[in-house]
């Protein structure tokens, strides 16, 4: 229910944005067409953005016969959690990381990379799948793959707004005075809303998922060895990795970036390191 009314405000706030734009841009008429595109965006993001944000990373379905390695884990895991078994997805990347994705646990999907398949040992990969699985069985990723759908669009059209300047200087309005305040407050502000939107939904929940992930596979210690490896692989292998969709993964892909850690999607890996480790000693911090 909780994850149900974040849903919800995070569409109505995505339309009250775009509406805001709109009307910062082109009046009423901006207004208009920004009510369309938001509707179309609510929908779609509700629908297909867990599809989209496969492709934009290749992620290639597999069956138990290409990974039964892989299969046996997440199928022992959604079973003891009782939520459907996920489609599975392997990402051609030597980046080692993980996310999961989907509407709800009836049409989720675990995609995981070649580089964390050939990293991590068994209990590890338990450890990473159980910490997506949470996130599956507490709906964390529909509001995840809005938010990728959210911070995509605004960064989208603070991109073309700074094109359509740099082109065409803001001209051919009826209030070119008005609009190009407009159009430069959206290209300042807007990206910066989104990052702070990813923020607010990410670090929270990622240890929790750290958390329940760990009581599901019943290995702290290894989720807990699973970060470290993934922290140096992704400083290591850097992904080419999509803002917008960073807040998805278990580990930040773009956190290899000195300028990204300041604006990191995810909590320090040393403090869920630290908070697995109490959890396996019985000291619950969370």
């Amino acid at each position: 229910m909780k994850n149900t009314v974040k849903t919800v405000f995070l569409m109505t706030l995505m339309m009250v944005l775009f509406l805001f734009i709109g009307d910062l841009i082109g009046g009423k008429t901006g207004m208009t067409y920004a009510l369309v595109i938001s509707l179309a965006m609510n929908f779609f993001a509700y629908w297909f953005s867990d599809k989209m944000v496969l492709m934009s990373y290749r992620a290639q379905q597999v069956t138990e016969a290409e990974q039964p390695r892989l299969y046996a884990i997440v199928h022992r895991l959604a079973s003891k959690a009782d939520i459907p078994m996920p489609k599975l997805y392997i990402i051609p990347s030597e980046t080692p990381n993980a996310f999961a994705t989907g509407r709800n646990p009836q049409h989720a999907a675990v995609a995981v990379t070649e580089g964390i398949m050939r990293l991590v040992n068994e209990d590890e990969l338990e450890g990473v799948i159980g910490h997506e699985l949470s996130h599956v069985l507490h709906r964390d990723i529909l509001i995840s793959t809005i938010v990728a759908t959210f911070a995509g669009a605004i960064t989208y059209i603070a991109q073309m707004l700074s094109w359509s300047l740099f082109l065409f200087g803001g001209r051919g309005r009826d209030d070119d005075n008005g609009s190009l305040i407009g159009e430069l407050f959206v290209i300042i502000v807007a990206p910066i809303a989104a990052t702070l939107i990813q923020l607010a939904i990410s670090r929270s929940r990622e240890y929790k998922a750290d958390e329940a992930g760990a009581r599901l596979s019943m290995k702290p210690l290894s989720l807990a060895s699973a970060l470290r490896k993934l922290e140096k692989g992704n400083e290591m292998i850097p992904m080419q990795a999509q803002p917008s969709t960073a807040h998805l993964f278990i580990m930040n892909p773009i956190s290899g970036r000195s300028f990204a850690k300041l604006f990191s999607t995810h909590p320090p890996t040393e403090e869920r390191i630290a908070r697995l480790e109490a959890l396996a000693a019985g000291r619950n911090l969370y």
